[in-house]
């Protein structure tokens, strides 16, 4: 419900944000078992990497958009602040394995700590989330984390 797609390569049709996709049953995908032979690659491709249950059963202690369709755009909105917080939790989980100097490590556990507090996320923690700065703290420290990568 929540992205768009365009027909081309990855989708067998257009479909804006906030609408269902004609695929839809239920809460499932019709045509799961052959989304690609169908034109649907995109839906293979895409992996919303846990955000999409968590909005649900987390932010939204599951509520359902299909019973009430004013939660379309709340719900898709915590969705993409909150694919964008997995993806970061990723990283900073991944740069685990490095042996980092103390105030590397130390900014590590600090955006641990802001991608994953102790607290649910709610629409509002989420929004404020997205204006914190922590995504620009990320990307610094990703980027401070060259030196410490082994090149292939």
């Amino acid at each position: 419900m929540a992205l768009p797609f365009d027909k081309g390569e990855a989708f067998a049709l257009d479909k804006p944000a906030l609408h269902p996709c004609p695929n839809l049953s239920g809460h499932g995908c019709a045509i799961h078992e052959r989304l690609e032979p169908s034109g649907f690659r995109g839906c293979v491709l895409y992996d919303c990497l846990g955000a999409g249950q968590r909005v649900v059963q987390e932010v939204f202690a599951g509520a359902d958009w299909q019973q009430d369709a004013t939660l379309r755009a709340p719900m898709a909105e915590a969705l993409g602040i909150l694919r964008r917080i997995h993806a970061g939790l990723e990283l900073l989980i991944a740069a685990e394995s490095l042996a980092l100097p103390e105030a590397l490590a130390a900014e590590q556990q600090a955006l641990i700590a802001l991608h994953h507090p102790q607290a649910p996320w709610s629409p509002e923690s989420l929004r404020g989330f997205a204006v914190s700065g922590a995504e620009a703290r990320l990307r610094a420290f990703l980027a401070a984390l060259r030196p410490h990568v082994a090149a292939p």
